[in-house]
């Protein structure tokens, strides 16, 4: 049986080709029948001459992310392993690269890592408003982020204006110690978590307060118009129809904006339904609007994640199809609770 062997010049290295993960040996060996075994800073593969060949070309396209100065995930393994395997001849390294987002200073540059992304990216740079609709993981809010900061960067606009609903989670804003300020910070922690992983501390603070960066509860935005400006609505699920409808028709001239929102996770009161529901039933043949969908194999998040997510949406089905009556059962069906999407 034929047998191969690829040699790197460290064995860090080659960790880092794949993703930190040993598991991600298992997985390009298991998707093309080769045998792949490691130690040091080599591989040695063995199979069959077509395999091994895919899986040479795995590798070899992992190389020449890594070599670009891009960061090797679990994910992209599992992103450039697919597009082998399917022998789609996209060429995912080259992909991926082209797609790459800021990567100054002692910060690596922000790519993606799974196909979902890597559509998600394409429809931030060719549309006017995106959706990216999908469970927690999936780097929405990030890629989001990383796009409006590479815009701000490259002078494409003027703002970058970040934003999301301050839902109240069984306590009231008013009842919370502290002055305005301190009541919403909470709610908009994860927007600024992710602006001081891309930037310098320095580098954030100072746009901040030029005005460049503005994070503000979505009620701020009312009665505005924004112009010149790239707009992420993160949490989306947690806006009213009329929030929704309000911060869609705030974008003035040269403005792009993408909302993200999870429909699993809706904090809203029972019978208060969700703006980003109702964008994407009434806005998908909308000229200059795109929605994109994840997949729980979209999540870039430690593995088990993923499949904490499967396991509830599959439960979760399987609970909807037993209490969720059939149409023609009659008039108990309006006494049974909503299902969970």
């Amino acid at each position: 049986m034929p047998v191969e062997t690829l040699t790197y010049e460290t064995p860090q290295f080659l960790q880092k080709l794949i993703g930190n993960d040993l598991g991600s040996l298992r997985l390009i060996g298991e998707s093309f029948g080769v045998n792949v075994t490691s130690r040091e800073g080599w591989v040695r593969l063995e199979g069959e001459e077509k395999p091994i060949a895919s899986v040479r070309e795995v590798f070899t396209q992992l190389e020449k992310v890594r070599r670009s100065g891009g960061d090797v995930s679990a994910g992209m393994v599992r992103l450039v392993t697919e597009s082998v395997q399917r022998e789609m001849g996209d060429a995912p390294a080259d992909a991926i690269m082209q797609l790459k987002l800021l990567g100054s200073g002692k910060r690596p540059p922000v790519l993606a890592k799974t196909r979902g992304q890597i559509a998600y990216v394409q429809a931030m740079r060719e549309c006017e408003v995106v959706f990216g609709v999908g469970p927690a993981g999936t780097g929405k809010t990030y890629l989001a982020m990383a796009q409006g900061l590479h815009y701000l960067k490259e002078k494409l606009v003027q703002r970058l204006v970040l934003t999301r609903p301050a839902v109240e989670a069984g306590e009231a804003l008013g009842f919370l110690p502290g002055d305005l300020k301190e009541k919403i910070f909470p709610y908009l922690r994860p927007l600024y978590d992710a602006l001081y992983d891309m930037l310098e501390p320095e580098e954030a603070e100072r746009l901040i307060e030029r005005g460049s960066i503005e994070i503000a509860p979505l009620a701020y935005m009312r009665g505005r118009t924004l112009k010149n400006a790239f707009i992420i609505l993160d949490e989306a699920q947690n806006t009213t129809t009329e929030q929704m409808l309000m911060f869609l028709t705030r974008l003035g001239e040269g403005a792009r904006c993408v909302v993200t929102g999870d429909p699993s996770q809706i904090d809203l009161r029972r019978h208060v339904k969700s703006g980003l529901k109702e964008a994407v039933e009434l806005l998908q043949d909308v000229e200059g609007v795109r929605f994109v969908a994840f997949a729980p194999k979209d999540i870039v998040r430690l593995p088990v994640v993923q499949r904490i997510i499967e396991a509830y949406q599959s439960g979760r089905s399987r609970k909807n199809e037993t209490q969720w009556p059939k149409q023609d059962e009659g008039p108990g069906k309006d006494s049974c609770p909503s299902p969970d999407v």
